[in-house]
């Protein structure tokens, strides 16, 4: 289990991370959300020791994470651009992997750049981004860690691709100790793999909850009231986040649980009445309009 306690980072004048407290349980898949800059970047290699926060602390197994090598050895990291050593072929990197982290499982790199049809003596400079995002992605799978932290995983991979690497992570979480922790701005990839989700803006973390929990406690809900008091009523009785109109159709962001909300609604005496689920997506952006980051802000 990884666990943050007050992590906070700045760098000059940017709030990096704002006195961060969440936890990451293990055998379960953490997705990082957040606006540009929010910084996601910057939390994951804190996690993973290359960063020191200026207070607070981050664990892992219940160890400080910081100058600990022995903790540092489960916990791999990779970045948004791989770094590779200059000319280095696949072979290369994998052995240096595997001098890095004596659980690298070679048999498994083998069969997996088998599969996927790489050549490991192959220059990894001549590879193409999807193609280096593979070999990184091999290489960290493959480094045997129990936590794997990826930065923008799946950009620059091509669907197949995607779903190739999503049943990599499931098969690992069945077989061995693996926790994934994933920042991507690729919501829709993350709802589908995701156990958990934290969500950051401007440094702070808005909210960290199972994904199932997260879309039950916000909804949607299109109605038509034709009373305006009673509408105004309607209004007062919700804990609104967005409030849309299209001639008398309304189309509300709430927070709340579907059957309290849609009870709220028919308390009203509505012409119609109906409530949706949120996708991920739909619930950033009414989380972070909330915090300020909206839209008609940035065009206005």
């Amino acid at each position: 289990m990884i666990e943050l306690r007050e992590a906070d980072k700045t760098f000059r004048d940017i709030h990096a991370a704002d006195h961060i407290s969440t936890t990451i349980q293990d055998g379960m898949v953490f997705g990082l959300i957040g606006s540009n800059g929010a910084g996601k970047s910057t939390l994951l290699r804190m996690i993973s020791g290359i960063i020191r926060p200026d207070s607070g602390q981050i664990l892992a197994d219940g160890e400080d994470v910081w100058e600990n090598p022995e903790v540092k050895s489960r916990i791999c990291f990779l970045s948004d651009t791989p770094y590779y050593f200059p000319n280095a072929d696949i072979a290369q990197m994998r052995d240096y992997y595997r001098m890095v982290y004596p659980t690298f499982n070679d048999r498994l790199f083998n069969s997996l750049t088998k599969n996927f049809s790489i050549d490991i003596n192959r220059k990894i400079h001549s590879f193409s981004k999807g193609m280096k995002k593979q070999v990184s992605i091999l290489l960290g799978l493959c480094s045997g860690t129990r936590y794997l932290l990826c930065d923008e995983t799946f950009d620059g991979l091509d669907p197949v691709m995607r779903q190739a690497v999503k049943s990599l992570f499931a098969s690992e979480m069945l077989n061995r100790d693996f926790t994934p922790v994933i920042a991507s701005h690729n919501l829709r990839e993350l709802e589908d793999i995701c156990d958990s989700v934290g969500l950051l803006h401007q440094g702070r973390l808005l909210l960290s909850e199972d994904l199932d929990r997260i879309k039950c406690s916000v909804c949607k809900l299109q109605c038509v009231i034709s009373d305006s008091n009673r509408e105004q009523e309607l209004f007062r009785n919700l804990n609104i986040l967005k409030l849309e109109r299209s001639g008398s159709l309304l189309t509300l962001t709430v927070r709340g649980d579907r059957s309290s909300v849609l009870a709220a609604a028919q308390e009203q005496n509505p012409v119609f009445a109906e409530v949706l689920p949120l996708t991920l997506e739909e619930v950033f952006i009414s989380e972070t309009e909330v915090a300020g980051y909206d839209i008609k802000n940035l065009l206005y």
